[in-house]
């Protein structure tokens, strides 16, 4: 749990949402698979589907994959599809703040403002 709104942790579970439409606003699941593209901090990148079960449906046309994150910094998102009027990327980022308690990979020092 964050104690600011927006801020974010190492050990925090960000939940990463898309929504498919088609050109009238419907919601619809794409004839494809949906695949989300994760990229953390430090440069790695995987790859889950929905085919696969590692993505989530809430209903129709609404996906999600809850990741738990494990390290500070800045993480990247692309959630891709197409076909029945939904081709489509969403990216997107968010950022996992450095905690002097429980982030000790960056060997973080609380400044001396003494």
């Amino acid at each position: 749990m964050s104690l600011y709104p927006g801020k974010r942790y190492v050990g925090d579970t960000v939940r990463l949402a898309v929504n498919w439409q088609n050109e009238d606003g419907t919601d619809l699941d794409p004839s494809t698979d949906v695949t989300l593209k994760v990229r953390t901090p430090s440069g790695v990148i995987t790859t889950y589907t929905y085919s696969d079960a590692e993505i989530s449906k809430a209903s129709s046309g609404d996906y999600y994959y809850e990741i738990t994150t494990d390290q500070s910094g800045r993480w990247h998102y692309r959630w891709a599809a197409s076909g029945s009027g939904t081709n489509k990327v969403v990216q997107g980022s968010f950022v996992v703040q450095t905690s002097a308690f429980d982030d000790d990979e960056n060997d973080y020092t609380i400044p001396d403002y003494a």
